[in-house]
């Protein structure tokens, strides 16, 4: 079968999450089957185990259904803001049973494959939801930060990590990152806005 485009996608979301917002539960059952295995992805890459990320992925479908409703088109792609309720819950969880994800692997991985930290395809991000012309404003967008913020945003928000976490890694005062992945945004922002 055929992969949509990302503005077709991404429109049958929409219109998926409004119907949702109106208790259409066979809608919900088409959400779920189109954007699950991508968010069991990103979940299994934040918890670093099967289990929780199964448990994660179910209250995060929970939120879904709740508060379909207020989702705001304006505001972010659909996938994005599923994204960040399934970010949020895994962190909830990490929290909440004082797990510490041991970064170690990660960049020894990286610098094994000679990897910088700022390029994103990961097995957590779906890139094939954007156009070639999309991934290439993200690159030279990415390109355009100062390493602390790449490196930041990378850890923050595609690895799940929190400030401590990010400050620990990267041998950084927590003010630093917290900076940095805040300049970050702002940069990254600003570059796409006028690309």
């Amino acid at each position: 079968m055929p992969v949509a485009p990302p503005s077709d996608r991404s429109r049958e979301l929409k219109d998926l999450l409004h119907a949702c917002a109106q208790g259409r539960q066979a809608a919900f059952q088409s959400l779920y089957e189109l954007t699950s295995a991508q968010l069991f992805a990103v979940l299994l890459r934040i918890l670093k185990r099967r289990d929780l990320a199964e448990e994660a992925l179910q209250d995060a479908y929970v939120s879904v259904w709740r508060n379909a409703a207020t989702y705001a088109a304006d505001k972010g792609a659909p996938m994005t803001w599923l994204t960040s309720i399934c970010r949020h819950r895994a962190l909830d969880m990490l929290r909440r049973e004082k797990r510490e994800v041991s970064l170690e692997p990660l960049l020894e991985q990286e610098a094994e494959e000679g990897a910088p930290l700022a390029e994103f395809a990961t097995d957590a991000v779906d890139t094939s939801l954007l156009s070639k012309a999309e991934r290439r404003a993200l690159d030279e967008c990415l390109a355009r930060l100062n390493e602390g913020q790449r490196n930041s945003l990378h850890l923050a928000y595609f690895d799940g990590c929190t400030h401590d976490e990010i400050a620990r890694s990267l041998n950084a005062p927590i003010g630093t990152v917290k900076s940095w992945v805040r300049r970050g945004l702002e940069g990254l922002k600003r570059c796409l806005e006028s690309a």
